[in-house]
């Protein structure tokens, strides 16, 4: 097969694309240059799209003797994934950069040029496994739940399933994969992961919105309304927050509060013990599925965060709506945040989540 490898710089990537030609396919290597105006070198496990990412996917393509491409698709990103999170935040809600990456991007953008250039699939490095069988594909999760990343694949569809390659599925020890690597003679053997949101290379999260939605101070309130403190900018907030609240007024049992809700409109920041954070029920949106749409009720699991456990759950869809009932309480889930549903290992498919109940 032809197969299009993205290579994002890093050791994951460029060990897959090494077993997809140890494999005897047809593989051309390609990073995607997703930021207007890239970092000369990436700082750590911070960022992942540096010039100097671009240079080690090069190196790495070299070794293998494979082609090697960099695409641009900076244009396409800052408006489907930077402008996305921006107006996400302002919202009040939290939203995931690398799931709306994986969905507008990696698995989308890129499938189609690559499917237009005669690619019968696109590779990554991510962990996650696809079980073919008569003509099917199902996404399952990876051999190594520490390394699992099954989560963020959840928005994509049985179309795309069926026209990607994830071969590092298998891989129980990221140090073997590491070995595998300098074995190989890849430079990129010892090269730090990348953990942070690629477009914020500097991790100032709050500091990257401040300089897009500015600081408009407004109060913190508890849930009675009483006013305990003050802000600098309701987007500095994520519901289940505990530190950096800077309250002038302790609570009266003594214990931690957490923020349990955001209002953009009134511009206020709640608090609460972490009881108020208890969630229930869960009314999620824009769903999607990895195989074919399922209707009707069910049972299964619920995970609503990248390295969340994933809890049993009922589940009800309605039109273009999922309503999820948690078998026990789950605390600090954020509108906005992706509910990714189970059927034991096998990923069923996602949705955004719109509100919450107690």
């Amino acid at each position: 097969m032809r197969i299009l490898a993205a290579m994002s710089g890093g050791v994951d990537s460029a060990v897959a694309a090494a077993r997809l030609v140890d494999a005897g396919h047809d593989v051309v290597g390609v990073h995607l240059a997703l930021s207007r105006n890239p970092e000369l070198f990436r700082s750590g496990s911070r960022g992942c799209c540096s010039i100097a990412d671009a240079n080690d996917a090069r190196r790495a393509a070299d070794v293998l003797g494979i082609p090697f491409y960099v695409w641009d698709f900076s244009e396409r990103f800052a408006e489907d994934v930077v402008v996305d999170f921006v107006a996400e935040y302002a919202a009040g809600r939290t939203p995931n950069p690398c799931l709306r990456c994986n969905e507008k991007i990696k698995f989308a953008a890129v499938l189609e040029r690559g499917v237009a250039l005669g690619f019968d699939r696109v590779a990554t490095g991510h962990y996650a496994r696809l079980e073919r069988s008569d003509g099917a594909v199902s996404l399952y999760r990876a051999a190594e739940p520490a390394k699992d990343q099954s989560y963020v694949l959840g928005v994509l569809t049985g179309e795309q399933l069926s026209r990607c390659e994830f071969p590092l599925g298998e891989v129980t020890a990221k140090a073997a994969l590491r070995a595998e690597a300098a074995e190989r003679g890849l430079l990129v053997a010892d090269k730090p992961d990348s953990h942070d949101i690629c477009f914020i290379p500097t991790g100032d999260t709050a500091g990257f919105l401040d300089d897009r939605l500015g600081q408009r101070t407004g109060d913190i309130v508890d849930v009675d309304g009483e006013v305990l403190g003050a802000h600098q900018g309701y987007h500095r907030y994520t519901v289940g927050q505990r530190h950096g609240l800077h309250l002038s007024v302790p609570a009266s049992d003594g214990r931690p509060r957490y923020v349990v809700g955001l209002d953009p409109v009134a511009n206020t920041v709640t608090v609460g013990p972490r009881q108020a954070l208890a969630v229930r029920t869960i009314s999620a949106i824009r769903p999607t599925w990895t195989e074919a749409p399922v209707h009707g009720s069910w049972r299964g699991l619920v995970q609503v965060r990248a390295h969340a456990e994933a809890v049993p759950a009922d589940f009800t869809a309605r039109a273009d709506r999922l309503e999820i009932e948690l078998e026990a309480p789950m605390f600090g889930v954020s509108p906005g945040q992706a509910a990714v549903h189970y059927d034991g290992e096998r990923v069923v498919g996602a949705a955004t989540i719109a509100a919450t109940g107690a």
